[in-house]
């Protein structure tokens, strides 16, 4: 089968996050067709379109490295009800200026942990919203709400449950074949 660059996105700046842990968990279970890179979006200043006639170096490189994968993956917690400001931030900057989308045609899939009952459920459903707007092909089933519980998943990604290894497992299968078959329809280069 082909391999297919993926980038992923950690909704959470902080160095502890856990969705940092899921992300790490995720690119332990993906299978092998999957090269998973980091796109950090730490170092982009808030976006405005005055910046739209000449991008700052952090812009250019984070646009970039978002063109360079085949398809992308957000693992993000939940902010009020809401995505993290840094996450909706970074997704500005690789939609704009206005003709140069960087999501456009690219299969996303959406993920996240948090400690509460509901995990990080509606924060997704404004990310697809947003994501729709970005015509960026999005991988809706199966939905991933994962619980953080403590020692769940470990500093380096392992994680100690079976049943959940086993769904994150599938999930990340399950997102391979969606990247095929977008990929099948919508090449990269077209």
């Amino acid at each position: 089968m082909t391999t297919h660059k993926v980038g992923y996105l950690i909704g959470s700046l902080a160095k502890g996050s856990i969705n940092r842990k899921l992300a790490k968990a995720l690119v332990r279970l993906a299978p092998p067709e999957l090269e998973m890179s980091e796109i950090s979006f730490k170092d982009l200043p808030l976006y405005s379109y005055d910046y739209d006639a000449d991008y700052p170096p952090a812009g250019k490189a984070f646009k970039a490295a978002i063109a360079a994968v085949d398809a992308v993956l957000f693992v993000t917690p939940e902010y009020n009800r809401s995505i993290p400001g840094g996450l909706k931030n970074a997704i500005d900057w690789a939609s704009r200026p206005y003709g140069t989308n960087s999501f456009t045609r690219k299969p996303s899939a959406v993920i996240g942990t948090s400690p509460g009952a509901i995990a990080t459920a509606v924060a997704q459903q404004n990310l697809r919203s947003v994501l729709s707007f970005c015509n960026s092909p999005q991988m809706n089933a199966p939905e991933a709400y994962i619980q953080f519980t403590p020692g769940l998943i470990t500093d380096d990604g392992e994680v100690t449950n079976d049943k959940t290894a086993d769904f994150l497992r599938t999930y990340m299968q399950d997102f391979h074949v969606f990247i095929a078959r977008v990929r099948s329809v919508l090449p990269k280069d077209a």
